[in-house]
């Protein structure tokens, strides 16, 4: 490995647009690994810009540091993935994403339901009352009384 192949942390920062004690945390996290030198500073792969680039990516996306530490522990540690390993993570993280949209399509029909109704009671409501279980006591706000 050469010297060039090592960046420190402050052009790590400066090369993702991530302050120093984001990489610091993201470190803590496990989600980077940094190597040290004879005076105990840190020292990074070319490879972690792509690692961080990932990171913020995928919280973009709405994935937890928990998530994004399974899917970057299917890549390579101290070489750059391939297209290959990428796509491995994009289809996993399509699905979750999918599963995702198909969720807030039912919400968003529920809600066009919801507004239109004219209910105006959480005992009819088809999102709070399933099947109008509270409908049997009465009309009207009961439950929130």
């Amino acid at each position: 490995m050469k010297a060039d192949d090592l960046l420190p942390i402050g052009e790590l920062a400066r090369r993702t647009g991530l302050s120093v004690s984001a990489i610091r945390y993201y470190e803590d996290q496990g989600l980077v690994t940094a190597l040290r030198t004879g005076g105990n500073q840190r020292r990074f792969l070319r490879g972690d810009i792509r690692r961080l680039s990932f990171i913020l990516i995928a919280q973009k996306l709405g994935l937890s540091l928990g998530e994004i530490e399974a899917q970057l522990a299917r890549l390579p540690q101290g070489r750059n993935p391939t297209a290959a390993d990428w796509k491995k993570i994009s289809g996993s993280i399509r699905t979750r994403i999918d599963a995702q949209i198909a969720r807030l399509e039912k919400v968003r029909e529920d809600l066009d339901g919801c507004i239109g109704c004219g209910c105006l009671s959480l005992k009819k409501c088809a999102l709070y009352n399933a099947g109008d279980t509270w409908g049997e006591s009465g009309s009207g706000p009961r439950v929130l009384r």
